[in-house]
C-alpha cells in the first residue's frame, strides 16, 4: 500500500516519533495524543485490520503485543495501561493498516469510551 500514511512512516518517508522497531514492527507516538501516554504499534508488513490477519502473521502480532507492555512499562505506565485495536468502521478505525493504541497516565480513557 503505497499510500497508506503508516507504510509512508515504516519507509521513513514521514518522519515520526519512533520509541521502538525491530524487523517486525515500529512504535510511535500517535500525533493527536488521547491520553498522556499514546503510543502506536504497528506490524511493518502492511495488514488491514485484526480482521485481516492470517496464520502467517502469527509471530509478528506476538512479538507487537509483547512490545507493547515492555513500551508501557518504558514509558511510565508500569501500574496500567489500555490497549484499543480499532477494527474497521464500525469499531472506529480510521487508518487502515493494523494498529494498537497504548494509552497511558492519570486519564487513559478517551472521552468517547467513558461511560
Amino acid at each position: 500500500m503505497s499510500d497508506c500514511i503508516f507504510c509512508r512512516i515504516v519507509r521513513g518517508e514521514i518522519p515520526s516519533r519512533k520509541v521502538y522497531e525491530d524487523e517486525h514492527i515500529l512504535a510511535f507516538h500517535d500525533i493527536n495524543p488521547l491520553a498522556p501516554v499514546h503510543i502506536l504499534v504497528i506490524p511493518k508488513a502492511h495488514v488491514e485490520s485484526m480482521a485481516q490477519l492470517e496464520p502467517e502473521h502469527e509471530a509478528a502480532m506476538g512479538r507487537l503485543m509483547v512490545a507493547a507492555g515492555r513500551i508501557a512499562r518504558e514509558h511510565g505506565c508500569a501500574d496500567g495501561f489500555r490497549t484499543i485495536v480499532n477494527t474497521g468502521r464500525v469499531g472506529l478505525q480510521e487508518v487502515y493498516h493494523l494498529h494498537l493504541h497504548i494509552l497511558g497516565g492519570p486519564d487513559p480513557l478517551p472521552p468517547m469510551l467513558k461511560r
